[in-house]
């Protein structure tokens, strides 16, 4: 996440296309593929256009509606660098498919962990010499997303997904169990150490604290909000509600209520709709003004949290929103630092546009990055923002802005809403915190105390864990937890036992912890099976490759 990969791969590209070039090799362009998600099209076309002339690589961004891809379609042949997001190969597998690729290169290649998908399906009916994931975070939930990802870059090298499962994933799911046996965490580590003995090779990993040195450090922070008066009512309501039984084994009817009390941890609007039970006891009320922030506990703290990075505090510019020219402007219009913020929803991004900055602070300049926008307009908005120091935040969706943009531009990042799985939100804080980042980067999480909210937090921390040793043996998917935990979620209070105390404003919650009996305490007893050193002497990815009969295949994993 942030430490050259989309780089690295186009010197590949232009140095094998150099090569064919050199030898004479082929009659006609050799045409490479990049998948990426949608809003990263705009940011490879760009580093290609920045870093390499035209006779190297010249690329075709491959986007737009139906019509404008037919048009496409004939241009295909004069380059020699297709860009296109999932989303269109699916729909246009059928052209796709039918091209030898010289190399397919999969950007943020966690994307096809699901081998079910539409989108993976697809993916994994292309035709290439070479393929590369580029992926900060390969696995996000369970360890089958490997076998996914494996059976697209070399497939039949991990076996079937029967193989895999019988031979890896339940052996390491069993080994987590805090009831498990001292076999089966026997069992489940030396799992482990197999799968990742038979993958190493083909995984080149970079760490940020080992190769760039000079990169200032990030400091991730908790903010704890208490619920106002509303939000509390509508809250305990909810969870007295009888009729609330997560016990019939319905997940549609666990999941809805999840999101009901994450709602109301943002903001009581999100749920209050006409057709709401408690709708005109509530919003009828003579004085009662929802748009008002005091009825939200996260607005009034992000707006302390801008005012004390000294964003909100200079003259309000023309036009809220409407950033304005650097030339002339006076010093005390550039504030310290900007900052990125983070929501789930379109619908909460809106409620802080026009609730918090357009009421409450209008000078506030910010520009706006959801999938409202158009994919070919996302990277001159990314472009826009780090450009124009007077743009003092830029408000954005995880799921649009939290892959692949560097957004360095911003030193502050702030996290309204939380995604269930934490390596989503790591990915959305290293946006700011890659190369090129000058300042050290601050990251806040706004998180209602004593609610859902915290305990997600506590049950999901954010874990480096995943990194070291291949899988997150921590991270459970919702899918997989027991009725009994989901039931655990739903209780108003301060006094929940499993849970850890969170760090509070200014804290930390960076660091990794394991139930009694799980598997990292026992990783923790072998120090000597995760030592990089030791894999880098034995497992030397060029005496691998000499050692392969007949000569293996150039297919890598990034």
């Amino acid at each position: 996440m942030g430490l050259g990969k989309t780089l690295q791969s186009l010197c590949v590209l232009a140095g094998d296309h150099y090569v064919n070039q050199a030898k004479g090799t082929a009659s006609a362009p050799l045409r490479s593929l990049v998948v990426c998600p949608p809003t990263l099209t705009g940011h490879w076309m760009y580093e290609v256009v920045k870093f390499l002339p035209n006779k190297f690589l010249n690329p075709l961004q491959y986007a737009g509606p139906p019509h404008e891809r037919d048009k496409l379609k004939a241009r295909m042949m004069k380059h020699n660098l297709i860009i296109a997001s999932y989303d269109i190969i699916r729909k246009d597998i059928n052209v796709f498919s039918e091209v030898q690729w010289n190399y397919c290169i999969l950007d943020e290649g966690h994307v096809i962990k699901n081998d079910k998908a539409k989108s993976t399906r697809a993916i994994k009916q292309l035709r290439a010499n070479h393929r590369l994931i580029l992926s900060g975070t390969p696995i996000q939930n369970n360890v089958l997303e490997l076998w996914s990802l494996f059976d697209f870059l070399m497939p039949g090298f991990l076996g079937t997904e029967k193989q895999f499962s019988s031979r890896y994933a339940r052996p390491i799911l069993a080994s987590r169990d805090p009831k498990c046996s001292s076999r089966e965490q026997e069992a489940g580590v030396l799992a482990m150490e197999a799968l990742h003995r038979q993958v190493l090779p083909l995984v080149l990993r970079r760490v940020k604290q080992d190769v760039l040195k000079d990169l200032p450090p990030k400091i991730t922070q908790d903010y704890y909000c208490e619920l106002s008066p509303l939000q509390e009512r509508l809250y305990e309501d909810f969870a007295r509600m009888k009729n609330v039984d997560l016990s019939d084994g319905q997940q549609s009817h666990v999941f809805q209520s999840l999101r009901y009390l994450q709602s109301v941890c943002n903001h009581p609007k999100l749920v209050l709709s006409s057709s709401h039970a408690q709708y005109e006891s509530l919003v009828t009320r003579p004085g009662l003004n929802l748009a008002d922030i005091k009825h939200a506990a996260k607005l009034p703290a992000l707006k302390q949290l801008l005012v004390d990075c000294g964003i909100g505090t200079g003259t309000p510019p023309a036009a809220p929103g409407a950033p304005f020219d650097t030339v002339g402007a006076p010093p005390s219009i550039l504030t310290q630092h900007r900052a990125l913020i983070f929501c789930q929803l379109k619908a909460m991004l809106d409620i802080v546009e026009n609730d918090l900055f357009k009421t409450d602070m209008p000078s506030v300049t910010y520009l706006r990055l959801d999938g409202s926008v158009p994919t070919m307009s996302r990277h001159s908005i990314v472009t826009k923002f780090n450009s124009d120091p007077t743009i003092d935040v830029l408000l954005l969706t995880t799921q649009v802005g939290g892959l692949g943009l560097n957004l360095t531009g911003a030193d502050t990042v702030i996290f309204v809403e939380h995604d269930w799985s934490p390596m989503k939100d790591l990915q959305a804080m290293d946006r700011a915190h890659r190369i090129g980042q000058k300042k050290v980067v601050n990251v806040y999480r706004l998180i209602t105390k004593n609610t859902l909210e915290e305990k997600i937090m506590n049950l999901q921390k954010f874990k480096l864990l995943t990194a070291n040793t291949v899988i997150n043996s921590e991270n459970r998917n919702l899918e997989t937890m027991a009725t009994g935990k989901l039931l655990d979620l739903f209780s108003l209070d301060g006094q929940d036992k499993n849970s850890t105390p969170g760090a509070g404003v200014g804290g930390s919650n960076e660091e990794t912890s394991g139930g009694p009996g799980g598997l990292k305490n026992l990783l923790d007893t072998l120090p000597e099976l995760w030592d990089e050193r030791e894999y880098q002497e034995e497992y030397d990815l060029s005496n691998f490759v000499q050692s392969l009969n007949p000569p293996p295949s150039t297919t890598d994993m990034v």
